[in-house]
Order: C-alpha cells, then structure tokens, then sequence
C-alpha cells in the first residue's frame, strides 16, 4: 500500500463500536453472527496495535458506540433492517453495550453521543466534534467491516474528509464479506491503510 503521512493535528482515528457486543469473547453479536472467529479475533488484537500507535503519534481518538435507550426509541418501529433487528434481540444493553476494557476511553478521548444509525455520524455529534477541532483526516477501525465501518466511509467521503480504513483491524462476519469490501468498496470512498504504515513514525516525530 502507498505509504500515508498525516498530520497528527489534522488526524483522528476513530473507533467504530468497540463494545463487549464484538470485542468480547462474550458478546452476543460475535457468537451469533461471526463466521470466521480466527480472522474477527485477530481484527481486535491489530485493533490495539492501532490504538497504541495513533496515542502516541497524538491523533485525536474518538470512540463511537450505540447506546440505545431501554426502550429503543430511537429506532421507531421498523419492520427491517437493523432498527428492526436491534430491538427485536434486545442488543447493546448492559454489559453487552459497555466499552471493553482493553479500548476504555483515556482522558482526552472522545465519546460521541447521539448515534441513531449504522453511520458514525448519523444523529450523532461526530462531525461537529471534528470540524471544531480542524480535523481532515479520519482513521477508521471497528465493526462490523460491511456494516458500520462502510457506512461511515461513505457518509465521511460526502462530508468532504480524506478518509483511511485499516481493513486489518475491521473485522466482518466472514472473510468473503471484508475481502469484497477492500477490493471493491474502499477506492470509491477512501484509502487503505496498513497497521505497519501507522506503525512507521511521521515527518513530524
């Protein structure tokens, strides 16, 4: 991949649902849904690669997770889709909707509020929280890869930000649905960044 240098003023990673619903061995959607565990699993170690290195490097970190009301009025009464099949599994609820604690927010980091849809930035406050910090550049991790992950994408680059997807640290139900969305969907939306290329350090450092 072509290597990326970013300004750590003008960069924020963002994490896409780093809740126990995925990243615990636990979660109700991993068990349910995932099919390749082995690939899902090594999605969520690259994670913290991820993680570590944009701390250091100084991004702007910003958590996104659905945190739906008890009763799931923020979805309405819908007949399909997610907003039918959030409430009809009773998801995202107690332990199942905490941050885990691998990812926990550290002083400084952001957690966006409001989210009502399979885009970060959908109700949420995401893009106010990165126009008044001047930012141009997001990092996109998280789960599901063709779900929430693609969905920001696509909101990001009709936004106008340069956006990057690690599809490394993504993690979909099945290889089949990740390798679709990195051969085929990212080049119209965005980039792909490897973990080494974050890993290297910038001009900058």
């Amino acid at each position: 991949m072509e290597k990326v240098d970013l300004q750590p003023d003008q960069t924020a990673l963002v994490l896409i649902e780093y809740q126990n619903e995925w990243v615990s061995e636990r979660g109700n959607l991993r068990n349910k849904l995932v099919q390749d565990k082995e690939a899902f699993a090594g999605a969520i170690e690259k994670s913290k690669d991820v993680l570590t290195a944009s701390r250091e490097k100084g991004y702007l970190i910003i958590h996104v997770t659905l945190q739906p009301d008890n009763n799931y009025l923020i979805f309405g009464n819908a007949s399909y889709g997610m907003r039918h099949a959030i409430p009809a599994n009773k998801t995202w609820q107690g332990f199942q909707g905490e941050i885990h604690p691998d990812f926990k927010p550290e002083n400084g980091e952001h957690v966006i509020t409001g989210r009502t849809g399979a885009s970060a930035f959908s109700g949420s406050n995401l893009d106010s929280v990165l126009r008044n910090n001047r930012i141009h550049n997001l990092i996109l991790i998280g789960f599901a890869t063709h779900v929430c992950v693609e969905s920001t994408l696509r909101a990001a680059h009709d936004l106008g930000y340069n956006t990057f997807v690690i599809t490394e640290a993504t993690g979909a139900f099945s290889n089949a649905q990740k390798k679709h969305f990195s051969q085929h969907i990212v080049r119209h939306f965005g980039k792909e960044l490897s973990v080494q290329n974050l890993l290297e350090p910038t001009a900058s450092q």
